[in-house]
């Protein structure tokens, strides 16, 4: 694809733009979440304590993860718009500092989260074995995690040049191989030895590695629209990587908040029992895969809306932020309703216990109607992060976590005794309430005329 070329989607039909961007990076999310429910299930056949144990689990991975976020949303405004501007040599050093930055990240987050794995998993409620397995499996994920952070950044800096088929089609290849390496290391199949939940992270860790090395190949070789020279005549550029994390600090503080929300979250809903845990964290995997859906659709958005605005074509960067967000909602309405009707279905190809299919059913019904407010926020947060405007989310992430959401559990559980139930209406009011209020405030319109 040639400069011009490269280009191109700046023209024409903006849904036609954001399709272009956008469907490439949708599916390969939305194949990259099969690898959450591959684990879920296999694990699944070892019973339901491996799958509460990597669920209890999630939440402080998340907080983990949002550190990832101190880099990735900087480098999405900053990469995009020194493309849109047409400035291939700046474009080039802004991916290749926020691949060393993310590697600084993951060396001292993985460090800290190998060493405190044992102690979060206690105070996140998980009893016996659900202990030693969740420090089996966070301890491998620990190790590994430069390559996962590493990996998003290689897949940010294709979006970034308008390469998003070569992103999705090394996101399929990744989750392919993980799919495919879950049951022979979970059960020992061929010549392994079985590792069960320790081999549903090896998995994880080896798919990530292998993903990251075809991207960063893709990239110094010149197949993509911008060649990547790792060793090069400029130095390293300290004043690029301040710029990306100023700009990422606020979405990292942000997505930190929210983690941390469900992570103080997570031993209320343990206080249920292990049978409510486990069907929550399939839940979520299933509600996580229509929302990644609009994380793919979302990270090409912010690809294209930096590039617009990069070009000074400001009317058009709105036009597409609108069309957007119809596009999102829409679709998650859709998905909602498949959810709503298909969740018997789906809980019993996870588990046979007729009391933790029915915690399931209730939870993934109630989850869904919240879908539409989901795909609103998400869209908004990346027409925001295109331009490198991350504060408004950060302020609508933390009112979300710690005015709306954590108060409302708090007082259902333990104030009021309430079920499970109570806990799942709580969430998706949150989110349909902050949703509603960051909409009222794009419409403003400031976001269009910010400086990076």
């Amino acid at each position: 694809m040639g400069a011009k070329d490269s280009h191109a989607h700046l023209e024409g039909s903006i849904i036609g733009s954001i399709l272009k961007m956008g469907v490439p990076s949708m599916i390969g999310f939305a194949f990259g979440n099969l690898y959450d429910l591959a684990d879920a299930y296999w694990l699944s056949r070892l019973g339901s304590t491996p799958v509460a144990a990597v669920t209890i689990l999630g939440p402080f991975l998340w907080v983990v993860h949002s550190a990832n976020m101190i880099v990735g949303a900087g480098s999405v405004a900053v990469i995009s718009r020194r493309w849109g501007e047409r400035d291939r040599l700046r474009t080039e050093l802004a991916i290749r500092e926020t691949l060393l930055l993310k590697w600084i990240v993951a060396l001292g987050v993985g460090l800290a989260g190998y060493l405190f794995v044992p102690w979060i998993i206690r105070v996140l409620g998980a009893e016996g074995e659900a202990i030693d397995l969740g420090v089996t499996y966070g301890r491998i994920i620990f190790l590994g995690i430069g390559f996962n952070f590493a990996t998003y950044s290689i897949f940010t800096a294709l979006r970034g040049v308008a390469n998003p088929k070569m992103a999705m089609v090394i996101m399929l290849g990744f989750t392919v191989l993980n799919i495919v390496l879950d049951p022979f290391l979970i059960f020992g199949w061929w010549v392994f030895p079985p590792m069960g939940v320790a081999g549903a992270a090896w998995a994880s860790v080896i798919s990530y590695a292998t993903a990251f090395a075809v991207g960063l190949l893709v990239l110094t070789s010149g197949v993509a629209n911008i060649r990547l020279h790792l060793r090069s005549a400029h130095p390293v550029q300290w004043r690029i990587m301040g710029q990306i994390l100023r700009i990422g600090a606020p979405t990292a503080i942000g997505e930190i908040s929210f983690s941390s929300a469900r992570t103080v979250i997570m031993p209320m809903i343990s206080m249920f029992g292990m049978g409510v845990v486990a069907a929550y964290g399939v839940s979520t995997r299933i509600s996580s895969f229509g929302i990644m859906l609009l994380v793919g659709i979302g990270l090409g958005l912010s690809a294209l809306i930096g590039h617009n605005v990069g070009a000074g074509k400001l009317e058009r960067a709105r036009r597409t932020a609108h069309q957007a967000v119809l596009l999102a909602t829409g679709i998650m309405t859709a998905i909602g309703v498949l959810t709503f009707v298909g969740a018997g279905f789906i809980m019993r190809r996870f588990f046979a216990d007729p009391q933790i299919v029915a915690h399931g059913i209730e939870m993934m019904r109630i989850f869904s109607l919240g879908f539409p407010f989901i795909g609103l926020y998400i869209t908004l947060e990346n027409v925001f992060g295109g331009v490198g405007e991350n504060r408004p989310a950060m302020i609508a992430n933390i009112i979300h976590s710690w005015v709306l959401e954590v108060p409302a559990v708090y007082a259902c559980t333990k104030l009021l005794g309430w079920s499970q139930t109570a806990v799942w209406w709580s969430i998706v009011a949150a989110g349909t309430i902050i949703a509603t209020i960051f909409y009222s405030y794009y419409r403003r319109g400031s976001w269009l005329h910010v400086k990076v």
